[in-house]
């Protein structure tokens, strides 16, 4: 049977035609550009300026979502604050001063590898915050029924930073060095900033009632509620999987594809970035294929096609062209399996979470599912000084493809949609076991 979702979001938010939400969208894609100039130097920077080992590339990646350890704490906290904007921006500000510190270095004449993993850890904390302020602030921009909307714009603008990002960033590091390519990153990150401090939004009190309504207490009810909840523990069991076996192959990938691979920082950048159409495709058209398959069927299938490709990768071979082309279709197939996945996902979660508990819960997903992220990337720099880089990257794509079975008993599959008139005459049937099952109980806090 066919499952529709509650909506437990508030009446006033706008949709994405208000002309605060291109504002935004504009801030997001910036921003989206700017990261994929950084994703690519660092590592680099890391691997051919500091001769850096799989363990110490995979430690830089760690340290970036590291941070995401104390997203539950910081979540309850964020909960509690009105003005999530601020919060926003405050974060993108951050951001841009700490990557500002890396060309100041160069010009000094010296970046060590100390710098770059200070660098990390400011900018993957700054990040936390972001994310944590984010749900919240989205679900007043956002009309519930435009979610799927809103999200596979976001995501479109994302994908298309994964298309040109790269091969821009191989471009300027090539031209410029690394320290100076992040530059880019740090003026997004100003962009955005001013424009979502430009974005007027009415930001209502937070609620402050409960029986525990201490710090501790607010974060362990973030955390209780998303584990009760049959929707969001599937998703949070499935993503977590996925992320710990795709990060042990994230921070390797750049240095795979130069070293094993022997590829040019030109190429690699090409090579990623011609790849990612695969995550514009996906981005595009999934609003379509959720109405074909339904939400949760798109989502198993992105959950699928996410990891296995990683395998392809690894078998990557032949005269240089054809291991680019390798490394190319790969990373077209992860992208639109990605996209396949967070879209429906994201658009999902934000429907069955109650605006009150929404940062809190954001923090507790946040601490399970990214904090398992930097232990991946640990445990892929292991098993590379172990058995090298292209075992490991074939047992993070079979172990990432198992992820999807946690989505296979729970409602998730069943999901068709989130119409409103569907879910209405479904709320009034399904009211009493939704209660007992979603609303966070003084019991469990």
């Amino acid at each position: 049977m066919a499952t529709t979702v509650p909506n437990q979001n508030p009446p006033t938010a706008l949709a994405p035609r208000d002309n605060r939400f291109p504002r935004f969208w504009a801030g997001q894609s910036v921003s989206q550009f700017g990261d994929r100039i950084t994703e690519l130097a660092l590592p680099l920077l890391a691997v051919t300026t500091l001769d850096a080992t799989p363990a110490q590339v995979a430690t830089l990646t760690a340290l970036i979502w590291a941070p995401n350890l104390l997203a539950i704490l910081l979540g309850s906290w964020v909960d509690q604050q009105r003005r999530k904007r601020r919060l926003m921006v405050l974060a993108d500000l951050i951001r841009a001063a700490a990557l500002l510190t890396l060309p100041i270095g160069y010009a000094l004449g010296t970046v060590p590898l100390a710098q770059l993993y200070a660098v990390a850890l400011v900018t993957g904390a700054a990040g936390v915050l972001f994310n944590c302020a984010y749900p919240s602030f989205f679900a007043r921009l956002v009309e519930p029924a435009d979610y799927v909307r809103a999200n596979s714009r976001l995501s479109t603008s994302r994908s298309a930073s994964y298309v040109a990002g790269p091969a821009l960033g191989g471009a300027l590091i090539q031209a410029l060095t690394a320290p100076v390519a992040v530059v880019a990153d740090a003026l997004s990150f100003l962009v955005s900033a001013v424009l979502i401090g430009r974005i007027p939004l009415d930001e209502p009190q937070p609620a402050t009632g409960g029986d525990d309504a201490s710090f501790v207490g607010r974060a362990r009810d973030g955390l209780a509620f998303t584990l009760r909840h049959p929707v969001l523990r599937a998703a949070l069991g499935c993503a977590t999987t996925v992320n710990f076996f795709t990060f042990i192959a994230q921070g390797l990938l750049v240095l795979f594809a130069g070293r094993t691979l022997g590829l040019s920082a030109g190429a690699i950048g090409l090579a990623l970035g011609l790849g990612s159409t695969g995550a514009l495709l996906g981005a595009l058209l999934a609003p379509r294929i959720s109405r074909a398959l339904g939400m949760g069927r798109t989502i198993v299938l992105g959950a699928v096609l996410f990891p296995a490709p990683l395998a392809l990768a690894a078998v990557a071979g032949g005269p240089a062209w054809a291991r680019a082309a390798t490394l190319c279709a790969a990373e077209f197939l992860m992208g639109a399996g990605v996209m396949l996945f967070d879209i429906p996902l994201n658009s999902l979660q934000t429907s069955v979470i109650p605006d009150e508990v929404r940062s809190r819960v954001s923090g507790a997903f946040a601490t399970v599912n990214y904090g398992i992220r930097p232990l991946g990337a640990l445990t892929g720099g292991l098993l590379a000084d172990l058995v090298g880089l292209r075992p490991t990257l074939v047992l993070a794509a079979f172990g990432g493809v198992l992820a999807a079975l946690w989505l296979l008993p729970s409602p998730i599959p069943r999901v068709r949609s989130l119409d409103p008139v569907a879910e209405a005459d479904a709320d009034a049937k399904a009211a009493p076991e939704r209660d007992r099952v979603a609303d966070p109980a003084p019991a469990a806090r």
